[in-house]
C-alpha cells in the first residue's frame, strides 16, 4: 500500500486543519457569535477559471474558506468567507428562512428527546417493547409540506427499528406506524403520530459472518500485484497516469471532486473538465401512506456524501496496489478530524482495448485495457453508494455509481401485499424507490468557450434517395439557449450529446468535442406539483446546460432541507440564457428505479448506474496505438 505524500497547497486542494482552525478562529474573533454557534461547513472558496488560468501564468491566487454558521436553534444561517492565512473576515451574510444539511448535532438530539418521550414510550409498550434500549431510531430529513408548526424549525422525522440482539439487522423489523416529528435543534418532540399496530417481521435479517454458512470453500485466493509498482503518481493532490492529469478533492456535500482534467496528447496538455461532481442526489419513495409518503432525501445537500465518506481498508473495499488519499472536514464544533483512507486509487485490467486478426497473413495485434480508478464510498444511513471514476486508454472517462446497503422497508400484517411495493421477507415489504443522480460537468473541451450539440439517428423513408430502404442519418442540432437544452434521452434514435469546441479543429478540419453517453436515465415519477417534485426539479430531465455562473453549484440550490422548492436547476434556466459563445456546465441526471426483490434483502448486492464521456473527433485516429503489445506469445 502506498501512502500519498503531501506538498505545498495549490489554489485547489482542500483546506488543511490548520486553515480550518485558522477560519474558525477568524469568524469567533468578529465577536457575533456566542460559544452554543455550530458549523455546519467550512469548505475552500475554489478559485473560477479566470483566476485559475492567472496562477498558471505565475501570479498568485489567494485562498478563501467559505463557512456556513449556525448561530441559533431556528432556520437561519451566516455564510461568512475569511482570507487565508491572514485571517480577515471579508464577507458575512445572515440568511433567514434556510437550513443547512441536517448536523449529527440535532439528530444525536432528536434520538435523545424521543426516547425520553411518554407518548413514544407508550407507543412502543404498546407494541410489546419494554426495553427501550433494543430500538433504533432513524432520524430523516422532513421535506417541506407546509406544516406550519415546522417553520422556523430545524427538523428530523423518525421512525424506529427493534434490534432483539445488537447483531442484527435493524431494518428487517421496522416498528411500523410510529411517525415522530421532532425540533433536532431544541431537542423537543413536536408530534408522535400513531397509525395502529403491525406485528413485527419475525426474520432478524442477519448477512454477518456465522448467520449464513456454511461459507463456501471453493474460492480460491485472487491476488493483484504489480511488482514493478504502480504506473500513476501522486503528488499531494495532483494525479497523474498514461496521458491523464488531474486534481483531487473532497467536499464535505459533494464528496469526490475532480479538477483540472486533461489529457497529454503528444506533449500537448489538452482540458477536458475544469471540475466534475456529484451535485445532488434525491431518493423519492413511492408509498403514499401517511408512514412512508413523506420519505425522499437528498443525500447531497440534506446529508452531505463528503461527511459520510468510509475509511477505506485494503483488500476489502480496495484489491490491489493502492494508494489513499485522507480527507479533512471541519466539526460542528468548529474543531478538525481525518477520515483516513477516504479516496482510493489503482489500476485495472479491463480486458481487451483493441484487436484485429488479419485473415490473409493471420497476423494478430492485440492490447490490453487498463483503467485508472478513483473511489469512494458513503454510507448515508441505510445505504451505501460508491462513486467510481474510471479513466481508459484510449481517452475516455466513466463515472459508475454502485449501490448497495439494505433498503428502507415496512411491516405489512400478515403477508399482505402491497401495491406500493413487493415482499422481501416475511412480513416485510420495500417500497418502490428511485435513486437519481445530477452530475455537474463543467466542461473545457480544448478550451473555456465550449457549446452543445445533441445528436440523434433517423431512418430514410423509402424513394429515389433510398431506393433500398437501408438508409440511416443522424442529424445534430446546437442547443443555443437553456430552455432548449432540458433534455431527456431517447434510446431508439440513440441520442447523445457532443461538447464542441467550435475554436478547436481536428486533422479533418472538424471541431473537436467530447460526447456524453448516458446509460441508466430514469426521471423523476413523482408529480411536478408533489413535494419532492417541487424540491427535486433537477430529476425531471437528464440533460441541463447552463453558463459558467459562480455559486451555481448544487443541482437543488444550495439549501434543500425543509425548501419549499423550486430552487436550483429550474430557476436558473428559467432565465433562458444563451449557451453560445461561453464557458458552459452540464447537468446530467442518471440513475435507478428499483423494483425491490428477495434477492436484494438482507443486505443488497451492487447494482450499478451512471455514463461515460468519450472523445468525438478529439483526436484525429485512435489514441491508443502507442500501448505497447503484451509481453509474450501476444504479439
Amino acid at each position: 500500500m502506498a501512502m500519498a505524500t503531501p506538498t505545498s497547497p495549490h489554489p485547489l486542494d482542500p483546506l488543511d486543519a490548520g486553515e480550518i482552525l485558522a477560519a474558525v478562529a477568524a469568524v469567533r474573533a468578529t465577536g457575533r457569535l456566542d460559544e452554543t454557534a455550530l458549523f455546519a461547513m467550512v469548505t475552500l472558496v475554489e478559485p473560477d477559471r479566470g483566476q485559475l488560468s492567472g496562477y498558471a501564468e505565475g501570479r498568485p491566487v489567494p485562498r478563501r474558506a467559505r463557512l456556513v454558521v449556525l448561530p441559533r436553534p431556528d432556520a437561519s444561517l451566516v455564510e461568512a468567507t475569511v482570507t487565508l492565512p491572514d485571517g480577515e473576515v471579508v464577507e458575512w451574510v445572515e440568511r433567514d428562512g434556510v437550513r443547512s444539511a441536517l448536523l449529527f448535532d440535532d439528530s444525536y438530539r432528536s434520538i435523545l428527546a424521543l426516547k425520553a418521550d411518554p407518548r413514544w414510550q407508550a407507543a412502543m409498550h404498546e407494541r410489546g417493547i419494554t426495553d427501550l434500549d433494543k430500538v433504533q431510531i432513524d432520524p430523516w430529513p422532513t421535506g417541506n409540506f407546509e406544516n406550519p408548526d415546522e417553520e422556523g424549525r430545524r427538523v428530523t422525522r423518525c421512525i424506529s427499528y427493534y434490534r432483539e440482539d445488537p447483531t442484527d439487522n435493524g431494518y428487517a423489523r421496522p416498528i411500523e406506524g410510529v411517525l415522530a416529528t421532532v425540533d433536532g435543534a431544541r431537542g423537543v418532540v413536536l408530534d408522535v403520530a400513531d397509525f395502529g399496530v403491525v406485528p413485527l417481521p419475525p426474520g432478524r435479517g442477519t448477512y454477518r459472518p456465522g448467520d449464513n454458512g456454511p461459507d463456501r470453500a471453493d474460492l480460491r485466493p485472487l491476488e493483484i500485484v504489480q511488482p514493478d509498482g504502480v504506473s500513476f503518481t501522486l503528488d499531494g493532490h495532483r494525479l497523474s497516469w498514461q496521458r491523464w492529469s488531474m486534481r483531487l478533492s473532497m467536499h464535505p456535500l459533494e464528496g469526490l471532486v475532480l479538477h483540472t482534467v486533461a489529457y497529454d496528447d503528444h506533449g500537448t496538455e489538452r482540458p477536458i473538465l475544469h471540475r466534475a461532481s456529484i451535485s445532488e442526489m434525491v431518493v423519492p419513495y413511492g408509498d403514499p401512506g401517511p408512514t412512508h409518503g413523506w420519505k425522499n432525501a437528498f443525500d447531497v445537500g440534506e446529508w452531505g456524501l463528503g461527511r459520510m465518506a468510509n475509511s477505506l481498508t485494503l483488500g476489502c473495499d480496495c484489491l490491489g496496489e493502492i494508494t489513499y488519499l485522507d480527507a479533512t472536514f471541519s466539526s460542528e464544533h468548529g474543531k478538525t478530524y481525518v477520515v483516513e483512507n477516504a479516496i482510493c486509487i489503482h489500476e485495472e485490467d479491463y480486458g481487451i482495448l483493441w484487436k484485429h486478426l488479419d485473415m490473409n497473413t493471420g497476423h494478430a495485434e492485440v492490447r490490453r485495457s487498463r483503467r485508472l480508478v478513483v473511489s469512494f464510498i458513503a454510507t448515508v444511513g441505510n445505504y451505501e453508494y460508491g462513486f467510481y471514476w474510471y479513466f481508459y486508454l484510449d481517452g475516455s472517462l466513466q463515472l459508475e455509481v454502485k449501490l448497495t446497503g439494505i433498503m428502507s422497508t415496512q411491516a405489512v400484517t400478515g403477508g399482505q401485499e402491497t401495491p406500493w411495493g413487493p415482499m422481501v421477507a416475511p412480513g416485510l415489504a420495500a417500497p418502490f424507490h428511485q435513486h437519481l443522480f445530477c452530475a455537474r460537468l463543467d466542461m473545457t473541451v480544448d478550451g473555456p468557450v465550449n457549446e452543445v450539440h445533441e445528436v440523434s439517428f433517423e431512418s430514410v423513408p423509402e424513394g429515389p434517395d433510398n431506393p433500398m430502404g437501408n438508409a440511416m442519418r443522424q442529424t445534430v442540432i446546437r442547443l443555443e439557449s437553456e430552455l432548449a437544452a432540458r433534455r431527456d434521452v431517447d434510446p431508439g434514435s440513440s441520442r447523445h450529446w457532443r461538447f464542441v469546441n467550435p475554436a478547436s479543429r481536428n486533422g479533418l478540419g472538424r471541431p473537436v468535442a467530447f460526447k456524453l453517453l448516458a446509460g441508466t436515465t430514469p426521471t423523476l415519477l413523482a408529480q411536478p406539483t408533489s413535494s419532492v417534485g417541487r424540491r427535486a426539479g433537477f430529476a425531471r430531465h437528464n440533460l441541463w446546460v447552463t453558463p459558467d455562473t459562480p455559486g451555481q453549484v448544487r443541482a437543488a440550490g444550495d439549501y434543500p432541507n425543509q425548501h419549499a422548492g423550486g430552487d436550483g436547476l429550474p430557476a436558473w434556466t428559467s432565465a433562458d440564457r444563451p449557451l453560445v459563445d461561453t464557458g458552459i456546465v452540464a447537468w446530467h441526471t442518471f440513475g435507478v428505479t428499483h423494483s425491490p426483490r428477495p434477492e436484494d434483502w438482507p443486505v443488497m448486492p451492487v447494482e450499478y448506474c451512471g455514463f461515460h464521456l468519450v472523445p468525438a473527433g478529439f483526436f484525429d485516429s485512435n489514441p491508443a496505438l502507442d500501448v505497447p503489445p503484451p509481453p509474450g506469445h501476444c504479439h
